[in-house]
């Protein structure tokens, strides 16, 4: 049987603004991306995502991003590969401390927002991130947005990585998110999002704006949990993956 992962980004509130449903969202997903002080997150709400998580059987991991809460992470600043190195091992280690608190074990890193478009492209960003992550806990995974330089340099350097696809956003001809300023950056139809990944898995060719499909891999799907839709985006993923007899599972399942 044919599985796929479902991944979403969570945790993503602060003190007392939230953001999203979690609660809906992780009885959906296999995996959550939870946000840890870089664009969101504090230790209340890493430890209250955490604990929603684990009730749910849902496996975690750390989604660092450029300490940036005004932009919510999706501004890239002008810091240095040493900076960033610095700052991804500080978020990874603050969610590992808070996991070990409430008995949820992280067990993988997803950049987040402008530092995941950074690392696809940088392969300096992109080695900073992995040396991270490394210093922090050799045995953690990366979960790379698909064809990208990070999982390229993840995979030279022996970490184990795995590739994720985007339910929710359009792609360039070269393999890349298109920018959220652009047309064609989101998709908002749950039934187009859906068909369009079902289409994806029968011969990994990536539809893309315009251009022509693009060849990717994909261990996971992406659902962005900020979305007013998100929670019927992926409700309607998964019920379309199950009636094709698509298995949902946590990619980490898979060594």
């Amino acid at each position: 049987m044919q599985t796929i992962d479902l991944n979403a980004d969570l945790g993503e509130g602060y003190g007392a603004w939230t953001m999203g449903d979690d609660a809906a969202m992780l009885a959906i997903v296999s995996s959550a991306n939870v946000a840890c002080g870089g664009h969101a997150g504090d230790p209340d709400t890493m430890a209250k995502t955490l604990q929603l998580a684990r009730s749910h059987g849902v496996v975690t991991g750390a989604h660092p991003s450029y300490p940036d809460r005004h932009g919510f992470g999706r501004r890239r600043l002008p810091m240095t590969p040493a900076e960033i190195q610095r700052f991804t091992a500080a978020q990874i280690g603050a969610l590992i401390a808070i996991g070990r608190l409430v008995g949820q074990p992280i067990s993988y890193v997803k950049p987040h927002g402008a530092l995941a478009n950074v690392a696809a492209q940088d392969g300096a960003v992109a080695d900073a991130i992995i040396r991270a992550v490394h210093s922090v806990d050799p045995h953690l995974a990366i979960l790379a947005i698909s064809g990208t330089m990070l999982e390229q340099v993840a995979r030279q350097r022996g970490v184990r990585v795995f590739s994720e696809i985007f339910a929710d956003r359009g792609y360039t001809p070269d393999g890349l998110l298109v920018p959220r300023s652009d047309p064609g950056a989101m998709i908002h139809d749950p039934d187009v999002a859906a068909k369009r990944l079902l289409g994806f898995f029968q011969n990994w060719q990536m539809p893309t704006v315009g251009g022509a499909s693009v060849t990717l891999k994909a261990h996971s799907v992406c659902i962005h949990g900020d979305s007013p839709d998100a929670v019927a985006m992926a409700g309607h993923i998964r019920a379309s993956f199950t009636a094709r007899g698509i298995g949902i599972a946590p990619f980490m399942s898979r060594g």
